[in-house]
């Protein structure tokens, strides 16, 4: 379980990101995939996201830079075709029929890395592995900025109450060992409430790779576009969406379960909300980093 910064209202604002609430109809719940739907082929063997799944007839991807964030989520690992879904301490995740891939990341020996977390790490990964140190900042739930380049420096943080201060404590280290370490705090103190404050709002019309449908507060949820396709007749969108819940466990590729044609593709052109899983979005809950 998190530990939160506590905040006025007490009740409003503990441990904010562990409410990541399922809220979809028990008819969708009550529906299992068991096949691959006819109009999207699976590459079982592949290994990323895009080379394992086609998209439907009449659609096709984009190209991206190998330097951006839209290439490095499309393009990311998956364990081999039928792993499943563990928590934080090892145990399988039960509700199997919710997802189809595993994104091969690790979650940690801790309930740390749920919703927003999960979303936290897949940008701070590819910032840090593009070595772009000064964009890896993310904020406590009261609002204090915790940036990458200052606690490699050598400098923590001292939380009382309400307050968080950074003190110099360590020598300088850049290391993937104290950048996990830098994202357990950020996960512990974070949540689905202060990474929607963070993010801009984006029309659904303009959605990308590496956006995320989130809802911030107590409940509250976040999940976040891996793969993009355009219809090349109409322009049209689909995307993909993957996640990690409560408690902490390995990020996955969410199934359609309101639209199997199609699955794991999602459609909302027209539709009012997006239907998931975990939950049920409306179109205007769609936000994106703003660096």
């Amino acid at each position: 379980m998190k530990i939160a910064i506590i905040f006025v209202p007490l009740i409003a604002l503990i441990s904010v990101s562990i409410f990541c609430n399922q809220t979809v109809t028990k008819n969708a719940q009550n529906k299992i995939l068991k096949d691959t739907v006819s109009s999207i082929k699976i590459d079982s063997s592949a290994k990323t996201i895009a080379t394992r799944f086609s998209t439907p007839p009449d659609y096709e991807r984009q190209s991206y830079e190998k330097n951006t964030f839209e290439y490095f989520l499309s393009n990311f690992p998956l364990k081999q075709m039928g792993s499943k879904v563990y928590y934080y301490n090892g145990e399988v995740m039960p509700n199997s029929d919710i997802y189809i891939s595993v994104l091969d990341i690790d979650i940690g020996n801790k309930d740390l890395q749920q919703c927003a977390d999960a979303i936290i790490r897949l940008r701070a990964e590819y910032l840090y592995a593009q070595k772009q140190y000064s964009k890896i900042h993310f904020n406590f739930t009261n609002g204090f900025r915790v940036d990458y380049i200052k606690w490699a420096q050598g400098n923590r943080i001292k939380i009382s109450g309400n307050k968080s201060n950074w003190y110099p404590s360590k020598s300088e280290d850049y290391s993937y060992k104290t950048f996990r370490e830098y994202l357990d705090i950020v996960f512990m103190y974070a949540g689905t409430l202060s990474l929607s404050k963070e993010l801009r709002q984006i029309p659904i019309d303009s959605i990308q790779i590496g956006d995320i449908f989130v809802i911030g507060g107590s409940p509250g949820h976040a999940e976040i576009v891996v793969d993009i396709a355009k219809n090349k007749v109409n322009g049209n969108k689909i995307f993909m969406l993957a996640q990690s819940y409560m408690p902490a466990q390995s990020i996955h590729l969410l199934v359609n379960l309101n639209n199997s044609d199609i699955s794991p593709w999602y459609d909302v052109s027209k539709a009012s909300n997006l239907v998931t899983p975990s939950w049920v979005f409306s179109k205007n809950e769609l936000k994106r980093f703003k660096n």
